[in-house]
């Protein structure tokens, strides 16, 4: 749809153009155990506010920023349960999960955990699906930094048919503050491909932003 939107504008001649940046994850970084991203050059793009994607970045390399990283993922592990499958999505955050429980979390896949421990490492969606139905599973994923992407950008294996097996009810979105802090207009956004999906997603949910802390934030 905001695609859409912006051709028309641009064909109608409604829109100004400017320079954007291009970024991407440094790959020799991610090599290194270390997420982060790389400016690869600038394009012309339409100038359309809101609905153009904001520029991704990655969690600041700070000590503030891992000890909040630290604090949700100890909360997080204690409220395990032993007989529920864990989806777990990329990125640092999640991924202090994995650090605290002492596994092997892929940084930039999703992986499925079971009674704290790893039962599937970069999985795609064919291998979720068959993993979690007929269980009970949750979803644990981090807003992409920057863009405040939850579901849809990076994480396509957890697809419409996962959530939709797994259940709205059963998502669990963290994120430290300083992470929801650098978020454009203030709120998380989903793009699954299904737009019934999309419309479950919408609204308010929890963030967990620290041990036994949480936020609520609106989702778009």
């Amino acid at each position: 749809m905001a695609c859409a939107t912006i051709a028309l504008n641009f064909l109608a001649g409604q829109l100004e153009i400017h320079d954007a940046e291009v970024m991407d994850i440094d790959e020799e970084d991610f090599r290194n155990g270390i997420l982060s991203a790389k400016l690869y050059g600038y394009l012309r793009v339409p100038d359309q506010g809101t609905l153009m994607q904001q520029v991704k970045s990655s969690s600041p390399e700070t000590e503030p920023e891992k000890y909040q990283q630290e604090a949700i993922a100890k909360y997080v592990v204690e409220e395990m349960d032993k007989d529920t499958i864990y989806i777990l999505g990329p990125g640092s955050t999640t991924n202090a999960i994995g650090a605290i429980l002492g596994l092997p979390k892929t940084l930039l896949g999703v992986d499925i955990l079971y009674g704290k421990k790893i039962l599937a490492r970069d999985v795609n969606e064919n291998q979720i699906l068959e993993s979690v139905r007929g269980k009970n599973c949750k979803i644990i994923v981090t807003p992409i930094g920057g863009q405040g992407y939850i579901f849809g950008r990076g994480n396509q294996q957890i697809s419409p048919s996962v959530i939709e097996t797994v259940g709205i009810e059963n998502v669990i979105v963290i994120a430290t503050k300083d992470k929801l802090k650098g978020l454009s207009q203030n709120r998380l956004l989903v793009d699954t491909g299904d737009s019934s999906v999309d419309e479950l997603l919408r609204g308010y949910l929890k963030v967990v932003t620290g041990y036994r802390e949480m936020t609520v934030m609106r989702v778009d």
